[in-house]
């Protein structure tokens, strides 16, 4: 990837609500768990046990055969809860950089400009590691040059088990073939009918739209 002087992590709360219950419920770790929507009606949180059985927003009314079945266990939302973890997550933060943007209850941007003499990696593993020690609840870290790019190094450091949870894409060798496996519908902010225009213009990936012309991005996108 291309040097430039701005670096960016993205902090994200892994399966947040569902952290958030287990912290105070130990006993739920390994477990599959749901938390419901505000009238209990859709599923809006899923541990990765929950997420093989119940899709994201299903009704939870169609699942109750499921749940029976696999023994998930149920939570209404606790927003005051969740309100409250989120700030505490968000203090250890605070100690990892001099600029954050809290972009949501469970993402926060940090601003890394001037920490390119470091270990980027590492900073990440101690940033996860203080939230864990210090709220209960995991982390995975994204860091790269912009904040569309933190957003996929993120987004493929919950999914790479090899990243351990932390993916620097602000220099890395690897950086193209890490791009070229996101799928431009997955990119940031590219909703399903850009996605749909740049594939038909045979812009499939998030390589493919780094390495698009600028005129055709001018003309065909905001």
């Amino acid at each position: 990837m291309k040097e430039t002087n701005k670096v960016f992590a993205l902090v994200d709360c892994n399966n947040f609500y569902v952290s958030c219950e287990r912290v105070f419920n130990p006993a739920l770790n390994g477990k599959p768990v749901a938390v419901l929507s505000n009238n209990d009606g859709c599923a809006v949180a899923l541990s990765e046990e929950a997420k093989q059985y119940i899709p994201m927003a299903a009704p939870i009314f169609e699942c109750m055969d499921i749940v029976r079945k696999h023994k998930v266990h149920i939570f209404s939302s606790n927003y005051t809860l969740y309100a409250d973890m989120s700030q505490r997550v968000k203090a250890v933060l605070s100690q990892f950089s001099p600029e954050i943007e809290n972009y949501s209850i469970d993402e926060s941007f940090l601003s890394l400009e001037g920490f390119q003499n470091i270990d980027l990696t590492g900073y990440g593993r101690r940033i996860r590691e203080a939230v864990l020690r210090c709220t209960g609840i995991p982390t995975c870290v994204g860091i790269g040059p912009t904040k569309t790019l933190a957003k996929i190094a993120n987004k493929l450091a919950k999914k790479n088990k090899m990243c351990r949870g932390v993916l620097d894409l602000s220099n890395h060798p690897r950086g193209n073939d890490f791009l070229a496996s996101v799928d431009i519908g997955d990119v940031w902010v590219v909703g399903w009918q850009y996605a749909k225009l740049l594939k038909w213009h045979g812009i499939n990936s998030a390589l493919d739209l780094r390495d698009a012309p600028d005129g055709f991005i001018r003309k065909h996108m905001t």
